[in-house]
């Protein structure tokens, strides 16, 4: 599941259902995001380092997976599609 600026950017309504091959990592997941919505790729991760946006978090199953390593599988509910992967834009401000 996309943040609302990045479903509007993407072209989408609502929760993404992706195909992916292999294990499922966060790397593997958001390497197919960015296959399928190329108008996406910069905007969850840096292109050129390949990390996570300071300001984007990764939850599923009820946890912070933001800091987990980017090939870390994801929780098997993730991989079954019975749990979504969340990317959340982070609040920050005063």
């Amino acid at each position: 599941m996309l943040p609302a600026h990045l479903r509007t950017l993407a072209g989408v309504g609502g929760e993404v259902e992706l195909e992916v091959a292999g294990e499922i990592t966060q790397s593997s997941v958001l390497d197919a995001v960015e296959a399928r919505f190329p108008m996406l790729r910069g905007t969850i991760r840096d292109q050129g380092t390949g990390r996570r946006r300071a300001f984007i978090r990764f939850y599923a199953c009820e946890r912070d997976l933001s800091h987990d390593a980017p090939d870390t599988p994801l929780p098997r509910a993730v991989a079954a599609g019975s749990e979504p992967f969340l990317v959340v834009g982070a609040m920050a401000g005063g």
